[in-house]
């Protein structure tokens, strides 16, 4: 090691022998010399650069801190941010499915089966586009998904693609729910519930369902509480839905969905307020509470506008067969009082139920006191939405259908036509369409001519005598059906009625009844003749305080309509009686059966529909 004495000494005898310089004498005033490089300007560029990184990460952790407490605490910026994503991905699907669509339905194909093959494919790839966008979104796209998969004028490519939507909706945790509840209702949720699962028993796009058991009535009951995002973002997600079905109206002129929009406008805010809910149940049972019936509405405890209280009811969906069978419960039955329910609501109370799918309806045994006239109940749930038909229109569509269970003739056609004209806007050409989404069947026999439409040409479409003839439709006929709801040329009440009549008919076969397929059909026109007889009674009754109680032309003409539907009405009993011995008939069959193949139990099961 050098010691300083030694670096002392050396650097003296230098200084003594070597002339000093002025540059010699700084060096070494400084010790000993090592070159440098000298300092260039690329040094000073990267001292700058370095600056301005520390900078911009400055600025970057600086912008993102405020654009978090701005999407945490503005709500006009957090709404402006949201819709930009919601948008995108919108826009992402409908882009693209324009592009697809307009590539896919301008090829020439080499056959008719090759074509529809394309438009098939071109149909589900668009809707699985759509599908991702809906998920992602979620709130009321959901609604909107599920209100798509239950439209008969959608390609079944859409439709199937958007039915699992009913299954896939993510639950509010439970802190959330309870914030819910506390901003609400004024108290926690232990105040009021003895108990309170915070796992729930059902998931739907615009709520939830916990199974309680409450402090003051002591009852086990059902809470359903509303996704508390909402009601925030509602007004967003409507505006994109109405953005998106106009971009698919200016895109493709012929599909016509600018009405779903509207119907959800008119709707949603309804759905989203559970008074109203409440209201539409308590209104329900008056409606049916004179009339011995199976229908049981549960007893609304409380109504909030985002929490609804109810009793809760333990049963199974309507057409679960090894439920039905364990209870001996008649599916017939069941099938009949299904269409003896929604017959009652729509032609003769002319108010019902608008989402009435096979999950808001439940079955169970008949309880101790009830005014059933089986052995089980059936119970409406979800009463957040009904629709109202006017007298006018409620009277027009029951002749309707009672013009089509008349046998074919010059009268009964032309009141087909007449009345189908009224109720849906159809024109002659359409006619058989509307009748064929009517009544579920389409192609018939022309035992009576059609006359000629507006251009003189005859129908492309064969009728036939009556609608107690069942054959399926074609697929011409659907996409007929479909183009003239796509041109908004079928009310939207009528669409509505459509998809009740189409539940009666899905659930009379998922039943798995004895009975003929048009058994349902019968149970409809006594109801339809009922209510053109009230209202028929109802105008004589007004003529007759006019005209004097004592005016012989009136009472004619009161005891004649009174006679006739009598008349009618007693031949649908007995026709209903015939019906009802077959299928007895058919079921007694299918005991033997069972009995042959497998013993007592295998004849049970084949009675019941499962052998």
């Amino acid at each position: 090691m050098l010691s300083s004495g030694f670096f002392t000494r050396h650097t003296t005898s230098l200084s003594r022998t070597a002339p000093a310089t002025g540059f010699l004498s700084r060096r070494l005033s400084r010790g000993p010399h090592f070159p440098k490089k000298p300092l260039h300007h690329t040094s000073a560029r990267r001292v700058a650069g370095t600056r301005s990184l520390a900078a911009y990460s400055i600025a970057i952790t600086f912008g993102a801190g405020v654009t978090f407490v701005a999407y945490e605490n503005y709500q006009p910026f957090r709404h402006t941010v949201l819709a930009v994503a919601r948008c995108s991905r919108v826009a992402e699907a409908a882009v693209l499915g324009a592009i697809d669509y307009k590539r896919t339905f301008t090829t020439s194909y080499e056959s008719n089966e090759d074509r529809l093959e394309a438009y098939s494919q071109c149909h589900l790839r668009s809707a699985n586009r759509v599908l991702r966008a809906l998920l992602a979104n979620g709130g009321v796209f959901i609604k909107l998904g599920q209100h798509m998969a239950s439209l008969i004028v959608l390609p079944p490519e859409w439709t199937s693609t958007m039915r699992p939507l009913q299954d896939k909706c993510e639950p509010t945790p439970y802190e959330d729910v309870n914030t819910l509840f506390v901003s609400d209702m004024g108290k926690p949720l232990s105040e009021i519930f003895d108990y309170f699962n915070p796992e729930p028993i059902g998931v739907a796009s615009l709520a939830q369902v916990h199974i309680a058991h409450h402090r003051e009535s002591g009852k086990t009951v059902a809470v359903k509480l509303q996704h508390p995002h909402l009601l925030e973002f509602s007004e967003i997600d409507m505006e994109m839905v109405e953005l998106t079905l106009g971009w698919i109206k200016r895109w493709f002129p012929e599909f016509e969905f600018t009405w779903l929009s509207e119907e959800m406008r008119e709707n949603l805010p309804k759905e989203l307020d559970f008074t109203n809910e409440a209201r539409n149940a308590q209104k329900a049972m008056r409606n049916f509470e004179n009339m011995r019936t199976s229908l049981y509405i549960p007893e609304v405890i409380s109504a909030e506008k985002r929490v609804l209280i109810m009793e809760f009811i333990e049963g199974a969906r309507v057409d679960d067969l090894e439920y039905l069978a364990t209870h001996n419960i008649d599916r017939n039955k069941v099938s009949l009082e299904l269409s003896r329910i929604f017959s009652q609501m729509v032609y003769l109370d002319g108010w019902f139920h608008a989402d009435p799918h096979p999950g808001n309806l439940l079955i169970r045994p008949r309880q101790p006191v009830s005014r059933s006239p089986y052995n089980f109940e059936i119970v409406l749930l979800d009463h957040g939405l009904y629709f109202d038909l006017d007298r006018t229109l409620r009277i027009n569509y029951s002749k309707l259908w009672l013009a089509l269970i008349a046998p074919a003739g010059p009268e009964s056609n032309a009141d087909r036509r007449k009345y189908a004209e009224l109720v849906g806007n159809v024109s002659p050409d359409q006619y058989p369409i509307f009748e064929a989404a009517l009544t579920g069947r389409a192609t018939m026999r022309d035992e009576v001519e059609d006359p000629p439409v507006d251009n003189g040409s005859k129908s492309s479409f064969r009728r036939a005598s009556s609608m107690l003839d069942q054959l399926p439709q074609t697929e011409q006929e659907v996409d007929a059906l479909r183009n003239a709801v796509m041109t908004k040329e079928v009310p939207r009440r009528v669409l509505m009625v459509f998809k009740l009549n189409d539940l009666t008919r899905s659930l009379d076969h998922a039943l798995a009844t004895t009975h003929s397929k048009v058994r349902v059909f019968v149970v409809v026109a006594k109801y339809c003749a009922t209510a053109v007889w009230e209202d028929d009674r109802q105008r004589m009754f007004d003529g007759l305080r006019g005209s004097g109680l004592l005016s012989p032309g009136r009472l004619a003409e009161y005891f004649s309509t009174w006679w006739r539907y009598e008349r009618f009405y007693g031949g649908l009993v007995v026709l209903e009686w015939y019906m009802d011995v077959q299928a007895q008939a058919r079921k007694l069959s299918s005991w033997f059966r069972g009995l042959w193949r497998t013993g007592f139990e295998g004849a049970h099961k084949a009675a019941a529909g499962l052998g």
